[in-house]
């Protein structure tokens, strides 16, 4: 489910920007997992899939110039999340560089193209810390420069809006994952100041799973530690994963 999840989202990014495949998404599933195959990996794989418009005689802009097909590019390696950071945290910093609307760049493209947020990460990396928190063009709190963003308060969990982040999908899983399980959780705009006075904070991506935050602008998140929400959504994906990986391909 998660692959096929992900591999739609790579194909509605190469509609938008005009970008015929020239393969099914089953066909490329398959190749990813033949790849695996070829190499005898299966276990703490990450796969970084690319897409690019093709080969073109000089570098030049215009479609019309690329040679045949897409050049797509499948790479897997070892990469096994660290239960130390899932137990003790990330500190967080925002940053100047803002999230863009849709109009200046569409955060549904998973692009090569991020230099926004390889920026804000370099900022956050300047001032101490280990991932950038990024605002929306009003100030309010929109996401990571890498990975999503949540905050717990009272008991229910917020996550900022799609309007200016990745549609990411283990954000979607763990927003579908509390409301199977009973825990409130809603989409909505807020601002920092409801982020410092939370009760947890947490991040979530592909690789990292979720990952509490301990700090965001030196400011202490709860107790500094990871908070019982965060252990149990941690634990409840847990499970979901496993269960997809069981059903097999």
């Amino acid at each position: 489910m998660h692959a096929r999840t992900h591999v739609r989202r790579l194909f509605e990014g190469a509609k938008a920007l005009d970008m015929h495949l020239a393969i099914s998404a089953e066909e490329l599933i398959a190749e990813v997992y033949r790849v695996c195959d070829a190499n005898s990996m299966t276990d703490d794989v990450h796969i970084r899939l690319m897409a690019t418009r093709g080969l073109k005689p000089t570098p030049y802009q215009h479609p019309k110039i690329t040679l045949g097909d897409p050049t797509i590019v499948i790479i897997p390696e070892y990469k096994a999340s660290s239960e130390e950071t899932k137990r003790k945290g990330l500190t967080l910093f925002t940053v100047h560089v803002r999230r863009p609307p849709a109009d200046v760049q569409d955060p549904m493209w998973n692009s090569h193209s991020k230099l926004n947020c390889i920026a804000a990460c370099i900022q956050a990396a300047k001032a101490g810390a280990d991932e950038a928190l990024m605002l929306d063009p009003h100030g309010f709190v929109a996401t990571c420069n890498s990975t999503n963003f949540f905050v717990v308060r009272d008991g229910e969990v917020w996550a900022p809006t799609t309007k200016y982040q990745l549609h990411g999908i283990t954000r979607q899983h763990i927003i579908d994952l509390c409301h199977e399980n009973g825990i409130p959780c809603v989409e909505k705009d807020f601002s920092l100041t409801e982020v410092y006075s939370a009760d947890e904070v947490f991040v979530t991506g592909t690789m990292a799973g979720q990952i509490p935050v301990r700090s965001v602008d030196g400011r202490t998140i709860g107790n500094g530690e990871r908070g019982p929400m965060t252990q149990r959504l941690q634990g409840i994906y847990r499970k979901a994963i496993d269960q997809i990986a069981n059903e097999g391909r």
